[in-house]
């Protein structure tokens, strides 16, 4: 199976779980008059609606390269990462906005309606199937090496806190009665908080990935130690490496004895770039400049 329909396979099955959810906790939250609840739905309609980016930026990223894109498609997976975070933006400022609008009422003296057992029973159900999709396509993500559907794991996983949220709200709430109803809407707006976190490290990192930030200190030590563990290889430098989608780009100067034919100056140069292509995936892209060593 390609990666392509492997990642089709993955989103899909998150999709069918996201729509089960969000129409579950739509019903649970209107019949059990929560907000948390219908914060919880909103969260989960935006996870599906991320499903639909993941499917179509993913097909356009998995194109090979053409004369309008010589690096190939690869930043369109990286554009459905950075969408996936807006909307995990827009998800958490209509949770919390809504939340304090309630709480904003409490103070003025309205009376909350105590949630219903139904919504209680939503948010423990969702608990646990978002935390087995969370569990699911982070360990297919990280195999596929795709930062799209890693980043649609955290949308699981930040639903599934938004459950444990609204878990505690509703069940505090129905336990200790009207007077305690306001934890209901507090449970949304700390819900919404903690989406507003992992948006922030979803859109930092694709958000560095589209400004070509170059990779961390440590890989590039590695590039470097790879490229110098050669014969008659030495000084590795004007370094240059960022990531293309799936797969990352390395420009470097290296120097080597002045005295090796241009065929052996060839075969090194070869020989370096397949190790580093083992090291990290076939799809690397590397361009190396050789040097001859300064005499001394």
């Amino acid at each position: 199976m390609s990666r392509e329909k492997k990642i089709y396979k993955i989103t899909i099955v998150g999709s069918v779980g996201n729509i089960i959810l969000l129409t579950f906790k739509f019903i649970a939250g209107t019949l059990g008059h929560s907000a948390a609840m219908l914060a919880d739905a909103t969260h989960s309609l935006s996870d599906f609606l991320t499903d639909l980016l993941v499917l179509v930026f993913v097909n356009v990223s998995a194109k090979p390269q053409d004369k309008s894109h010589d690096y190939g498609h690869g930043k369109f997976e990286t554009l459905a990462t950075f969408f996936i975070g807006l909307a995990l933006v827009a998800a958490a400022t209509g949770i919390i906005v809504s939340g304090a609008i309630k709480f904003a009422d409490w103070l003025g003296g309205a009376e909350l309606e105590v949630p219903g057992k139904l919504a209680l029973w939503a948010a423990l159900v969702s608990i646990l199937v978002k935390e087995a999709l969370y569990q699911y396509t982070m360990r297919k993500g990280k195999a596929l090496d795709c930062q799209a559907v890693v980043a649609n794991a955290w949308h699981h996983r930040s639903d599934s806190l938004s459950s444990i949220g609204a878990a505690i709200g509703i069940g505090g709430a129905i336990l200790f009665g009207e007077r305690w109803a306001v934890l209901d809407p507090l449970a949304s707006i700390v819900v919404g908080a903690m989406l507003v976190k992992v948006a922030w490290d979803v859109l930092r990192s694709s958000v560095n990935e589209l400004t070509e930030s170059s990779l961390p200190e440590e890989t590039e030590h590695e590039i470097e130690e790879i490229m110098t563990s050669f014969p008659d290889v030495t000084e590795p430098h004007n370094l240059h490496t960022r990531r293309i989608g799936n797969r990352i780009a390395i420009e470097a100067h290296v120097r080597m004895d002045g005295n090796l034919s241009l065929y052996e100056v060839h075969e090194r140069a070869t020989e370096i770039e397949h190790k580093l292509k083992e090291r990290f995936g076939k799809k690397t892209h590397v361009i190396l400049h050789t040097e001859p060593k300064k005499e001394k």
